[in-house]
């Protein structure tokens, strides 16, 4: 009977069988859902940190005068060709004379040398000259840091050895470049400290006040000086002697600077007392030869020819070798 009767509704038999088979898939069906939705999630969680940026990346940066305002010193030396850069523009754009220091302010690496021819046969060469590292700290001075010189004599013997350590400071009052008047005043105040071998050695620290000035008129300039060198007590047998320079320059093309100089000392009391010496000196200066970026050559030479009596020495060759930057 119950047989006919489920024969008879077929329709009812299949409900019932498809209601216990979905009952039974149930469990299985939640595991494929969350399954998947697992595996969705894993997958977006991946994507984000492959695309994502590193947390210290997303952190806002400090603003440029917090920046600043936390290093002073590294952004001083950040800045510093700026302010080279800035300060030279300011002044005449002359060349350094081979002896005459320059009003101008100047950053390099400079070399001399002299070849003296002195009385009684006696010749002195001077290597270095004193001169060494030339820089400029602020935008109205330099500080040039002397490297001592090393004399060397054909005689008397055991004489060669060291000179003094040097020093000049310069400070800028006035300049105006070539478009804006061309001329320059500067101040100097050199230092020597007696450190060289005992034949070598003033045997006193030197002060040297110095007034510096320029002028230009196209492509002719005159630089000069005037000062006095003033040892640390009384003078004594070195004096107080005054000294004076001009040179003389022409700019022909673009590297060549043809010059003659006038280099002057008088000695008012010591052991040269009334004594003076002049030397005239023509040169010629090449440069600045650019090398890589600011670094530059220049090379000078001249030959010094004593006019007055009884000078300390006779003539003189003279070679420079600076590398501005």
């Amino acid at each position: 009977m119950r047989m006919v009767m489920a024969e008879a509704n077929p329709e009812k038999q299949l409900g019932r069988i498809h209601s216990i088979l979905e009952k039974r898939m149930l469990p299985r069906r939640r595991i494929v859902r969350s399954g998947a939705a697992i595996g969705a999630s894993l997958l977006a969680g991946l994507h984000l940190l492959a695309v994502a940026e590193p947390c210290h990346a997303q952190e806002p940066s400090p603003p440029a005068d917090a920046q600043s305002s936390a290093s002073p010193v590294l952004d001083y030396f950040r800045d510093w060709f700026a302010m080279v850069s800035k300060t030279q523009a300011e002044q005449p754009h002359w060349i350094t004379p081979l002896v005459t220091v320059t009003p101008r302010l100047e950053q390099e690496l400079r070399y001399d040398q002299f070849w003296q021819s002195r009385p009684e046969g006696q010749r002195l060469t001077n290597y270095g000259g004193g001169k060494g590292l030339e820089l400029i700290p602020t935008e109205k001075t330099e500080v040039i840091l002397g490297i001592p010189a090393w004399l060397s004599r054909n005689h008397p013997e055991d004489t060669d050895g060291w000179a003094d350590e040097t020093f000049l400071l310069k400070y800028r009052v006035l300049s105006a470049n070539e478009e804006n008047g061309n001329y320059i005043l500067t101040l100097f105040m050199g230092f020597s400290a007696p450190t060289g071998t005992r034949t070598n050695s003033m045997d006193h620290a030197m002060f040297s006040p110095t007034i510096a000035f320029g002028k230009g008129w196209g492509d002719f300039d005159v630089q000069g000086t005037v000062g006095a060198t003033l040892p640390d007590n009384a003078p004594g047998s070195l004096g107080t002697p005054i000294l004076a320079n001009l040179a003389f320059q022409y700019h022909v093309q673009r590297f060549f600077w043809p010059e003659v100089e006038l280099n002057y000392t008088y000695w008012p009391n010591g052991d040269r007392h009334g004594n003076n010496q002049l030397f005239i000196t023509p040169g010629l200066v090449v440069g600045r030869i650019p090398l890589w970026e600011r670094l530059g050559l220049t090379v000078g030479f001249g030959w010094q020819i004593a006019v007055t009596r009884n000078p300390v020495y006779h003539n003189s060759a003279v070679l420079s070798v600076r590398l501005p930057f």
